[in-house]
């Protein structure tokens, strides 16, 4: 169900502005993972793919790597790659401070 939920809310977003065409989309959803991407004529993009990972021998989680970009105002493009597991949100881009 969490899944539906993040796909409709990209599509959602891809379809805020009607300025802004999406140029690519694909999805792929199975019962233990998916993988999906989409992208628009402004320059951003979004790809994603995720598995059920077991976090010990009574929970199980999913595990998400992806990446996602976005053009500013000034024309800068902005990328960003991450992580989200057992171990939280870890994102990681040029533009964004280091620890």
């Amino acid at each position: 169900m969490k899944v539906i939920i993040v796909f409709a809310a990209l599509f959602a977003v891809a379809f805020a502005r009607p300025d802004v065409e999406t140029v690519r989309q694909h999805s792929f959803v199975q019962p233990d993972g998916f993988k999906f991407g989409v992208e628009t004529s402004d320059g951003s993009k979004h790809d994603a793919e995720g598995q059920l990972k077991a976090i010990d021998k009574d929970h199980v989680g999913i595990a998400v790597h992806g990446s996602y970009q976005f053009v500013d105002k000034d024309g800068h493009t902005y990328v960003v790659n991450y992580v989200a597991d057992e171990n939280g949100y870890q994102a990681q881009g040029e533009h964004l401070p280091h620890s």
